[in-house]
C-alpha cells in the first residue's frame, strides 16, 4: 500500500487551475493515498483536491490591479503559510501565477520543499527573478524544452515535462456538426471565433476592439458569423453589454473554447494560453493585446524579446501577426484579417507553420511525467530527511 503523503498545490488563474487539476489527477493515480490541499478552482476541486481557497477574484491585469487587490493577496498568503505550519506538507507545488507564487516561496523560505510546475518566463522578462528561483525553489518542471537549457545554464535544478500539457487537453467535446446544430450556427457561412481572454479587465479592453474589427470584416464578407468563447468565470452581462451595440451575427458560448476553435475558420485571440490552444488545433489566427496605458508603460520596458505571442517566440519568427496596444485597433485588425482571409495561399502557409510549431511542443503526457518527477523527488527528499535524523 502506498505511503500517505500530504502536498499543497497553489495556482491562481483558470489556465493554472486546468494544469494543476491534470497534475493532481496523475498524482492520485500514482498514489491514491495522497492528500492534496489546494488554492484553486472548479477543475482542481473536481480532480479530488481539497480547496482551501477559491481563485475566483484573484486574477489581475497590471500593476494597479495588483495594488487594488493587495489586502486579499496578503490574507491568502497568511492562510497558506498557516496551513503549511499546521500540516507540514511533503512539498508545496506552485503552478504558474508567478507574481504571487514567487513571493510565497520566499515566505516559505525552504521550510518545506517547493516545486514549481510551469515557472515564470524569466527568459522573456524580469530576469532578476532568477535569484529568487535559485534560492527558494527546490525543483523546477518546465514545459518547453528550451527552458530546460536556459535554467541549467543558470545553475538551477530543472526537469522537462517532455511536452506541453495542452497537447492532452486542447480537444473538442463534440463533433463539429453537432456543435453547429446545438447553437444554431450555419455550416455554410464563414465562422470567426473571438477569444477575448479570461480576465474581466481583458474583456473590457479587448472585446470592443475585436467586435469593431468583426463589424468591418462583415461588410466585406456578407455570409459570415461570429462566436465568442466566454469564460465560465465571468458574468453573461459583461459580454452582453459590450456586444449589444454592434449588430453582428454573433453567438456567445460558455466554457467550450475547444469546440469554438474547432468550429472556426479563423480566430481573433487575446495573447495568452488561447493562442497556444489555437496553434495546437491548427487554426489560423491573429494575436491581439491591449491594457491600460499606465500598466503598458510600466511593463513594456521589462519585455526583452521581440514578440508577445508564444507561437512567434518559439518559432523564432513572426508567423502570426500581432496587434499590440496602440496597433490594437478595429480597423488595423480587420485589415490584417481580411488580407489573410482573401489569400488562400497565405492561410495555407500559416497552417503549415502551425503544424511545424506543434511538432516543437514535445509529446502528450506532460502531466503524467511531471507527477512521476514530483513523486520521485518527494521520496528522495524524505529518504534524505530520514538519514539525517
Amino acid at each position: 500500500m502506498a505511503k500517505q503523503i500530504h502536498i499543497m498545490i497553489i495556482c491562481g488563474e483558470p489556465s493554472g487551475d486546468l494544469h494543476a487539476a491534470n497534475l493532481a489527477k496523475e498524482l492520485f493515480k500514482i498514489n491514491p493515498s495522497i492528500i492534496i490541499q489546494a488554492v484553486g478552482g472548479d477543475q482542481l476541486r473536481s480532480s479530488g483536491a481539497e480547496i482551501i481557497s477559491e481563485i475566483r477574484g484573484f486574477t489581475v491585469l497590471g500593476f494597479f490591479d495588483v495594488i487594488k487587490k493587495l489586502p486579499r493577496f496578503l490574507a491568502l498568503q497568511r492562510n497558506i503559510l498557516d496551513k503549511i505550519r499546521t500540516v507540514k506538507p511533503a512539498a508545496v507545488i506552485l503552478v504558474d501565477f508567478s507574481g504571487f507564487n514567487l513571493r510565497l516561496a520566499k515566505k516559505i523560505n525552504n521550510s518545506v520543499p517547493v516545486i514549481y510546475y510551469i515557472p515564470p518566463q524569466v527568459w522573456a522578462s524580469r530576469p532578476g527573478r532568477l535569484n529568487s528561483i535559485r534560492k527558494y525553489i527546490s525543483k523546477l518542471i518546465v514545459i518547453f524544452e528550451f527552458e530546460r537549457d536556459f535554467y541549467k545554464k543558470h545553475g538551477i535544478e530543472v526537469d522537462f515535462a517532455g511536452g506541453h500539457p495542452l497537447l492532452d487537453t486542447a480537444k473538442p467535446t463534440m463533433p463539429k456538426k453537432d456543435f453547429f446544430e446545438k447553437f444554431g450556427l450555419n455550416q455554410s457561412e464563414l465562422t470567426i471565433a473571438l477569444l477575448p481572454g479570461s480576465r474581466q479587465q481583458e474583456i473590457r479592453q479587448i472585446l470592443p476592439v475585436m467586435l469593431e474589427a468583426a463589424k468591418i470584416i462583415s461588410k466585406q464578407i456578407p455570409r459570415i458569423q461570429f462566436i465568442v468563447a466566454k469564460s465560465a468565470q465571468l458574468d453573461n452581462s459583461l459580454y452582453r453589454n459590450i456586444s449589444k451595440n454592434f449588430n453582428l451575427n454573433l453567438k456567445v458560448i460558455e466554457a467550450m473554447t475547444y469546440d469554438c476553435l474547432q468550429a472556426a475558420d479563423f480566430c481573433l485571440i487575446t495573447s495568452g494560453t488561447a493562442t497556444l490552444e489555437a496553434a495546437i488545433m491548427q487554426k489560423p489566427f491573429l494575436i491581439i493585446y491591449k491594457m491600460g496605458i499606465l500598466n503598458y508603460l510600466l511593463y513594456r520596458p521589462q519585455v526583452k524579446i521581440p514578440y508577445i505571442g508564444i507561437v512567434n517566440i518559439i518559432s523564432g519568427k513572426q508567423i502570426i501577426p500581432e496587434f499590440i496596444q496602440f496597433n490594437a485597433r478595429g480597423r488595423s485588425i480587420a485589415a490584417g484579417a481580411l488580407k489573410l482571409l482573401k489569400n488562400e495561399f497565405e492561410l495555407k502557409k500559416m497552417t503549415a507553420d502551425l503544424t511545424r510549431f506543434k511538432s516543437l511542443l514535445g509529446k502528450e503526457g506532460a502531466a503524467l511525467r511531471s507527477a512521476g518527477i514530483i513523486t520521485e523527488f518527494i521520496a528522495k527528499d524524505e529518504n534524505k530527511s530520514d538519514q539525517n535524523n
